[in-house]
């Protein structure tokens, strides 16, 4: 294209198209693994900031030669950026036990990016940007797990009716599995009905905030803790 404020309609349906495609992967990955901003999300996301950044270029090419208008095909590029940072902050959580999705909100947020190359015209940066992106949350997110990654932070909640020695059972049990605790909170409530005759019975909710080393298998480990006398519930996050 000889005039770089003019594009014709077939260039701007590929870019489009090619931002749906190119949204699509880092979605696909996004989706499969079951987090909030997913295909649609990173679509819409990717094909809305190359929109934007062409509207910015070539939507108002035709003041370019008045004399008192400075045109800056910049400016709303910012403002995807910045807009976009705020769509990524919903998909940060906060779960009691953790922060969860900044990989998801980084990934809204640099697709967002791409979607901007795509619209300028940058074709090359924006296609070696994705498949550095899909090599960054598939292949370094499995070397992480496997090498890199520390202790994992987990959430053990337990009902059981109250019983001498059952916290040292518990305690004895996860460090047996070679599990931390790094915080507990235990409350006690009592089940005495209204004019009840037997001695009531007390009630605990063990809150535990546990520090793993290795992997292990929730549903072993609650098999395992079901078995000590007076649990009633377990629930591991």
């Amino acid at each position: 294209m000889a005039d770089p404020w003019y594009i014709d309609n077939v260039h701007i349906l590929l870019r489009l198209l090619l931002s749906v495609f190119l949204g699509g992967l880092v979605g696909l990955e996004r989706e499969r693994s079951n987090h909030a901003a997913g295909l649609r999300t990173h679509i819409l996301v990717c094909m809305g900031s190359t929109l934007i950044i062409m509207l910015s270029i070539y939507g108002f090419s035709e003041f370019v030669h008045e004399v008192n208008i400075r045109i800056d095909p910049a400016r709303l590029a910012s403002a995807v950026i910045t807009g976009v940072g705020f769509l990524g902050a919903g998909t940060i959580l906060f779960t009691g036990k953790s922060i969860t999705g900044l990989t998801t909100a980084a990934s809204v947020w640099v697709i967002a990016a791409v979607g901007l190359s795509i619209g300028a015209g940058f074709y090359f940066a924006s296609i070696a940007a994705t498949f550095l992106i899909l090599l960054t949350l598939v292949v370094f997110n499995k070397l992480e797990q496997r090498y890199i990654r520390g202790s994992k932070l987990h959430m053990v909640t337990i009902y059981a009716i109250s019983a001498p020695g059952l916290l040292e059972s518990i305690s004895g049990l996860l460090e047996g599995e070679d599990i931390t605790v790094k915080r507990a909170v235990v409350n006690e409530r009592s089940n005495a009905a209204y004019g009840e005759l037997q001695p009531p019975s007390t009630t605990m909710e063990i809150s535990l905030n546990v520090l793993s080393k290795r992997a292990f298998d929730p549903l072993t480990l609650t098999s395992r803790i079901r078995k000590l006398e007076g649990i009633s519930m377990v629930s591991i996050d």
